[in-house]
């Protein structure tokens, strides 16, 4: 039997794990919170897991692998210098562990990352079949360095650098590299360029092996931007030892107590498409949508310990919701609905129509020679009206402001908005980010705060087309 390998993508978080076997053990490598789609991988393989490996204590998710172990009744590997509170096996540097007569892993201390963080390198019949790199070497960068405190970011990118330099010296050109991280995870000190990739070729496409390790500890550090405010608390819960997922229906919210919610400040979040929303929704909720990068930008913005309703066109699309946000430790909606926004609402008092446009409408909106107080929309829509714009906000990242941005434009990343709401000056605002979403979360949340709002749902490229100003 040759190795067999699965991967289980969790693309809203960027992350990947690992199912290796020989065709009737496996080892799980950082497995994420919900671990049933690993069982059912597991299952549909007819493979039984034995082992369970954690590369390092994630900051990005909440690991399942304490769950997986303890159902499966698998061996959790866990980096002995790690200080946790719970029983694992303790495996460092240079350990070989025997997952069957003919699969093994082998330990190798790759710190950078975290401190101690580990690979493990994959054998099958004594020869190397792949190596498990978690957050070290990616593809075609390594993990960010800054996730333990700035203090430690520059020790630590000295250490990514010679554990990237010890891999390919430990390993043949033809070994697969296999990551945790880098395939959107803020994890990444830097997107990828491939979704493949081997020892090989990384020699000649990673900066942590084609530059000297002071070029390449500033090359990363200076590329290095802001990460999701819900990071602060994943180490912590994983080094504590998760508990296992509930993902069972949040309870149902009437009419009544979705307007009390909202009225008291809670969240309630419409998971719904940004188009659907700004066609009706309900006054007071904000837009996070289930169809863009969801647990990102709502576990970002969303204050720790804050209530959460969720509200969305089915159940099944709460409960993805739910999975998703779940990941990341947000364990439990206070209450959820599912529907339209007539069967959420006490009566039409209760609903709102939101405002977008283009880029093409904003540069009609900021026309100089334009004398009017309201303009019509330019694009198809010349039964809409909104006033012109008194503030431009950009809702985009630093590191997209400094790529370039419209003149005359303020800057408050969504990720910074919830706090930084008085920033913003009065009159009617168009917010923009670089393709919508997060444009209608901000949009969503100025609105709730009272302001007059319209939200640009369009590619940034075409700024520069409509004629703004880009500096």
């Amino acid at each position: 039997m040759t190795l067999g390998t699965a991967v289980v993508e969790t693309s809203s978080l960027g992350d990947r794990t690992y199912l290796v076997h020989d065709g009737e053990v496996a080892v799980v490598v950082d497995p994420q919170r919900d671990i049933d789609r690993v069982l059912a991988v597991a299952g549909r393989l007819g493979v039984r897991i034995t082992h369970v490996a954690e590369t390092h204590l994630h900051n990005d998710y909440v690991s399942g692998g304490l769950a997986l172990a303890r159902v499966t009744g698998a061996t959790y590997l866990v980096a002995a210098a790690e200080q946790v509170e719970f029983d694992r096996h303790p495996v460092a540097d240079g350990d070989r562990i025997a997952v069957s007569d003919r699969l093994a892993l082998t330990v190798v201390a790759t710190p950078g990352h975290t401190f101690h963080h580990l690979s493990y390198v994959v054998t099958h019949d004594g020869e190397v079949a792949g190596v498990c790199t978690g957050g070290s070497l990616l593809f075609g960068t390594t993990g960010r360095t800054d996730l333990l405190g700035a203090d430690h970011a520059r020790t630590l990118a000295h250490h990514q650098h010679a554990s990237a330099r010890r891999l390919v010296d430990l390993l043949p050109d033809g070994t697969p590299v296999w990551p945790t991280h880098g395939f959107g995870s803020f994890c990444s000190a830097t997107p990828p360029d491939a979704d493949i990739s081997t020892i090989g070729r990384e020699k000649s496409v990673n900066p942590a092996l084609r530059l000297h390790a002071d070029a390449y500890v500033e090359h990363l550090l200076a590329g290095l931007g802001a990460y999701p405010a819900y990071y602060a608390h994943m180490g912590v819960r994983n080094a504590r030892g998760a508990e296992p997922i509930d993902l069972t229906p949040a309870r149902r919210a009437d009419p009544d107590e979705l307007r009390e919610r909202i009225d008291a400040g809670e969240w309630v979040v419409d998971l719904r498409s940004r188009k659907a929303y700004a066609y009706r929704h309900l006054t007071g909720t904000l837009s996070f949508g289930l169809d863009g990068p969801l647990a990102t930008w709502l576990g970002w913005t969303l204050p720790h310990g804050t209530p959460l309703t969720l509200l969305g066109d089915s159940p099944q699309q709460v409960a993805a919701a739910q999975r998703e946000l779940a990941r990341i430790g947000i364990d439990r909606p206070t209450a959820a609905a599912a529907g339209t926004p007539d069967d959420w609402a006490r009566g039409p008092g209760d609903l709102a129509e939101g405002r977008s446009a283009t880029f093409a409408d904003l540069a009609a909106a900021t026309s100089a020679d334009l004398a009017m107080e309201r303009v019509d929309l330019a694009v198809e829509r010349a039964d809409l009206a909104v006033e012109r714009a008194d503030v431009i906000l950009d809702v985009r990242a630093d590191g997209e402001w400094r790529a370039g941005h419209l003149a005359g434009a303020i800057h408050i990343p969504l990720s910074d908005l919830t706090a930084r709401l008085a920033e913003v000056p009065e009159g009617t605002v168009w917010v923009h980010c670089a393709a919508g979403y997060r444009a209608a979360a901000a949009a969503s949340l100025l609105t709730r705060a009272g302001r007059r709002v319209v939200a640009v749902d369009d590619d940034w490229a075409n700024a520069a087309i409509a004629g703004l100003p880009i500096v």
